[in-house]
């Protein structure tokens, strides 16, 4: 008997089952093969917009996917850095065959875990809760929390060209009976499109036909702990090209043969992340898209086509790729392929990823409806986190909005559902200045704590950091700068505005451009703090009023989200409420009224109601 039974060694079952077993539970993690555990099938990157500091979020709670990224990466860059600081989000190259290496050290390595490889076909349900799994064997595995994480591969089929075949990522298996027990358990699944683009022999590109994309001299790192940080000598390049007229003629020609074209494929793909064939089709203004070429391993010979993911035959893709500046004599190592298969519809979640069909049951990762490693890897987390919470008889861990990315994540999947694999992006979060890269910690670490999975070191190191940031904020306000000729003299040759009073260094940090570099030039003081702590200081000042707005935006909020509905409430019988948003709400059942909200249909005279009828309700039920 274990306490907590993880289906599935993606990114979302490798956290859920970490999580459980360093929080003391007994836990079983049961895959398909240990060999491809955390497997980077598609992308060899880690983090990018939005999912950067997703990764830096997982880390803050105590997950492992920043560490592992750290150790295993090939290169790394801050992105948009020349934009507010809103959208900066770090993203790495990844060792496709060092990362899953590692993690699998890691899982072998932890007490309390146990894997087996095998695959699940039933769920065992008594009396409405989740009792444990039974194996193709007919072997039954029990336990008091079942999550599934079972990613891409129920139901799943390759689509190239004209063919189908029954198979997973990489052709690896795939689960049927899976889907099958789900459906009789009472679930709604919708079909759902990913892809993958060719890979091609490094030896064979002409790399001088090509723009070289370096990463960052700044010593950058998604894990706080991480002290050694693969320096930018030895970090490999990424190669930027363009699709030409003839890649365009090729695909339009042969847009009969694609997989998604020829009415094969029944699920809906990524909409920010599409095929080459969509690309060309939703853009025909465009006369060229950007294709990058990223080293996949060290110990790899080959090339990931970023850009570039098609199901056209590969007689096609040899033609397409070929057609590309700097591959005209690329050799193709793998191929590309469409993958359609089955997830859960999310609106049936709590807020705490676990089920509102059979208890004890959680659900993680693209099984939920997302696209991402990033995005599984949080959910995973998160549902470990709350499967250990269950079983202790605490409460949930629910992030709010405006307190991570993962909190806008599954608030958006369980309230809105989704209609194309998700993918989280800036544009999703309302409060984004306040969920930014640099204070993921600062954030969120009060919660890994809490829950167990931070250590005592490592956040009393977090309290001295977050104090030398504060003291370094309190330092600017008693430096004095006058607007002598010397210091304007500095101003204007920077291209700043002079000075025509005395300010404070904390007023001088929220000009436009100044930073502590610049205080120090013009205030003639030396700050010992190491650039990561001036840069949050800097942030902090400069920002200080767009924060502190979001922060009161944040806090009414807030005040819905206290305002809890009863799980047995009746829509049906609330007079006034639209038909629309009683079907809605009947339908996601939401948790708050906040969540209430958010559903698509339901609008502000909607929530207005609501509010009368619980107030009605809660004073009927007063004693006299």
């Amino acid at each position: 008997m274990y306490d907590i039974i993880v289906l599935g060694g993606g990114h979302a079952g490798v956290e859920a089952a970490l999580a459980s077993a360093r929080l003391g539970n007994k836990t079983l993690m049961i895959l398909g093969n240990l060999e491809r555990v955390a497997h980077l099938s598609c992308n060899p990157s880690i983090g990018g917009p939005a999912k950067g500091i997703i990764v830096r979020e997982i880390d803050a709670l105590g997950g492992q996917m920043a560490k592992t990224a750290d150790k295993t990466m090939l290169q790394i860059k801050m992105l948009n850095v020349s934009k507010g600081p809103a959208v900066r989000a770090l993203r790495a190259q990844a060792d496709k065959v060092a990362y899953p290496r590692y993690m699998r050290e890691v899982i072998l390595n932890t007490p309390g875990l146990d894997c087996l490889e095998a695959y699940v076909v039933d769920i065992l349900v008594e009396d409405g809760i989740a009792t444990g799994v039974e194996l193709e064997n007919g072997e039954r595995y029990y336990a008091k929390v079942i999550i599934i994480s079972s990613g891409t591969y129920m139901s799943s089929r390759i689509l190239v060209g004209q063919t189908t075949r029954e198979a997973g990522p990489d052709d690896q298996k795939t689960t049927k009976k899976l889907s099958e027990a789900l459906r009789r358990l009472g679930f709604k699944l919708i079909r759902l499109k990913t892809g993958t683009p060719p890979r091609v022999k490094r030896a064979s590109v002409d790399f001088s036909k090509t723009l070289p994309q370096e990463g960052d001299r700044f010593p950058y790192s998604f894990s706080h702990e991480t002290t050694e940080i693969l320096p930018f000598e030895k970090q490999e390049k990424c190669y930027l090209t363009y699709t030409t007229a003839e890649t365009h003629r090729i695909i339009r020609e042969n847009l009969h043969l694609s997989s998604m074209y020829s009415g094969l494929v029944e699920g809906v793909g990524p909409r920010y992340c599409p095929s080459i064939e969509d690309k060309i089709v939703r853009f025909a203004d465009k006369s060229r898209h950007q294709i990058f070429l990223e080293p996949e391993s060290l110990s790899l010979d080959e090339m990931y086509i970023q850009g570039l993911s098609t199901s056209l035959p590969p007689e096609v893709q040899t033609q397409l790729v070929r057609s590309i500046p700097g591959l005209e004599n690329a050799e193709i190592t793998r191929f590309a392929y469409a993958i359609e298969y089955d997830a859960i519809d999310p609106r049936q979640l709590k807020t705490s990823l676990e089920s509102k069909l059979v208890k004890n049951l959680f659900f993680a990762g693209q099984v939920n409806g997302t696209s991402g490693y990033e995005e599984a890897a949080c959910q995973g987390l998160i549902a470990g986190i709350n499967a250990n919470q269950l079983l202790k008889n605490k409460p949930p861990l629910v992030l709010r909005r405006d307190e991570a990315y993962i909190g806008v994540l599954i608030d958006d999947l369980i309230t809105k559902g989704v209609k194309d694999p998700y993918r989280l992006l800036t544009s999703r979060a309302e409060f984004r200045l306040l969920l930014r890269h640099d204070n993921a910690e600062a954030r969120l670490i009060g919660y890994g704590y809490e829950i167990g999975l931070v250590s005592e070191d490592r956040y009393r190191n977090f309290l001295r950091k977050r104090e030398t940031i504060d003291n370094l904020i309190f330092k600017t306000k008693t430096i004095k700068i006058n607007p002598k000729p010397e210091v304007n003299e500095y101003l204007l040759d920077m291209g700043m505005m002079s000075l025509n009073k005395t300010v404070t260094g904390y007023e001088f940090l929220k000009r436009p451009r100044a930073g502590f570099s610049d205080l120090e030039k013009v205030a003639n003081v030396s700050f010992s703090e190491d650039d990561a702590i001036k840069e949050q200081a800097a942030i902090e000042i400069k920002y200080e009023g767009y924060i502190e707005k979001e922060y009161k935006e944040a806090k009414k909020l807030e005040r819905l989200e206290s305002k809890r509905i009863p799980d047995d409430i009746d829509y049906d019988a609330i007079p006034n409420l639209a038909s629309e948003a009683r079907d809605k709400l009947k339908l996601v059942r939401p948790e708050t009224i906040s969540q209430a909200s958010r559903i698509s249909g339901v609008n502000p005279g909607d929530i207005a109601v609501l509010l009368v009828w619980l107030e009605y309700k809660k004073n009927a039920v007063k004693p006299v």
